[in-house]
């Protein structure tokens, strides 16, 4: 089966491009001739791993979308590949109308809700604009053979959202290798520790997120006063890279206290695995991929009580749930979590087999490879 694999960039900031290289070595061993073709000047980003992996990477940079399609259109038409795979806005759009101009089957990724109010009201977004979006994505999706969602919830919003029938949608979630992600060890958390100059008793907490509105991480700023009250030796470590919201997000880190960020890390895991509590204080998801793996390293979560982050922790016995936008309950729950850490490992251990049994790379990558085959017989 040979699958081009149509995405924005292969930066290593986003899920979507994190999940890709992840996934890739799996795919290529189950058989699958991938092809990869990215949109964006990427410099630094994963085009060594996916070549590694067994990948053919393109760079599809023509400066224009008019360009880009005729690029991809004549990509398609080269590599000859049985399926083309598209993930997000920009290669859903271009990629599946290369494919359909070609003759050859298109699938789209799901990977987030969109178009809905909390994206209308989103600070930066036009509501002129993203109904503009919706209303292209939904016409190119209307040639899409079958769609992959990371979660139930993604698939029944954007079913209805891109006017497309929900039994054309399968649900796979991202995976990640339990080996890669590690486990907390004393000597892990000493090491990272020592490593960032904090005390062994010190109470930290991470979260590990762009900063951009949807991640929530003004709320989580606006609750750090409350956690200090209680905790005045506390430190927040905010992983992750700028956005829109650094400016603000700064302000607010200053008025806190404690609040150390930390850029970009590609030791994320082993972050997690020396933090009292990662925070996953979202507006929404469309999986929530740094508290998958949280589960799978084995830190206590606190989440934003929002759709896809409740399918993918599961409940209350995994993990402390709080409304999203709400720091007085989102500082009670991390004091609740740092106070009560018997009650915490609780739920660290359901929370790892939950991961055990659902997120795990090989399990995630088979059922990809399911997904394509279905999507070829169904033609």
């Amino acid at each position: 089966m040979h699958v081009l694999y149509v995405i924005d960039s292969v930066s290593r900031i986003g899920g979507a491009e994190q999940g890709l290289v992840a996934m890739a070595p799996q795919l290529v061993r189950s058989g699958v001739q991938l092809d990869v073709a990215y949109l964006r000047h990427s410099p630094g980003g994963f085009q060594a791993e996916l070549t590694r992996a067994g990948a053919t990477v393109f760079g599809v940079h023509a400066g224009s979308r008019v360009g880009e399609l005729a690029a991809l259109r004549r990509l398609v038409r080269r590599r000859r590949p049985d399926l083309v795979h598209t993930t997000l806005y920009e290669s859903d759009v271009l990629g599946r109308s290369a494919a359909l101009a070609s003759g050859v089957p298109v699938v789209s990724s799901l990977v987030n809700s969109a178009y809905g109010p909390e994206h209308l009201h989103a600070r930066g977004l036009n509501p002129w604009k993203v109904r503009a979006a919706q209303a292209v994505d939904a016409a190119t999706a209307q040639g899409t053979r079958r769609f992959h969602a990371l979660t139930k919830h993604v698939a029944e919003v954007m079913a209805r959202r891109l006017h497309v029938s929900p039994d054309r949608i399968d649900v796979v979630p991202r995976g990640r290798d339990p080996e890669l992600l590690g486990s907390v060890t004393p000597e892990r958390r000493a090491a990272v520790r020592a490593g960032l100059e904090l005390a062994a008793d010190t109470p930290v907490v991470l979260a590990a997120a762009r900063q951009q509105y949807q991640k929530g991480l003004d709320v989580l700023l606006e609750a750090w006063p409350k956690v200090r009250a209680d905790l005045p030796d506390a430190v927040l470590l905010l992983a992750g890279s700028p956005g829109a919201e650094t400016p603000g997000l700064q302000k607010l880190a200053d008025q806190a206290g404690n609040v150390r960020f930390l850029g970009p890390r590609s030791d994320v895991f082993d972050l997690m695995a020396a933090s009292d509590a990662f925070a996953v204080p979202s507006r929404w998801e469309g999986l929530g991929s740094a508290a998958m793996e949280a589960m799978g390293v084995g830190v206590p979560l606190v989440c934003a009580d929002v759709a896809a982050l409740r399918e993918t922790v599961g409940s209350e016995d995994y993990a402390r749930l709080v409304p999203p936008e709400r720091p007085g309950e989102l500082a009670a729950a991390l004091l609740e979590t740092l106070g009560d850490p018997s009650a915490a490992a609780l739920r660290v251990k359901a929370a790892r087999a939950r991961f055990l049994t659902r997120f795990t790379l090989h399990h995630v990558s088979g059922q990809m490879v399911e997904f394509y085959e279905r999507s070829l017989r169904r033609g």
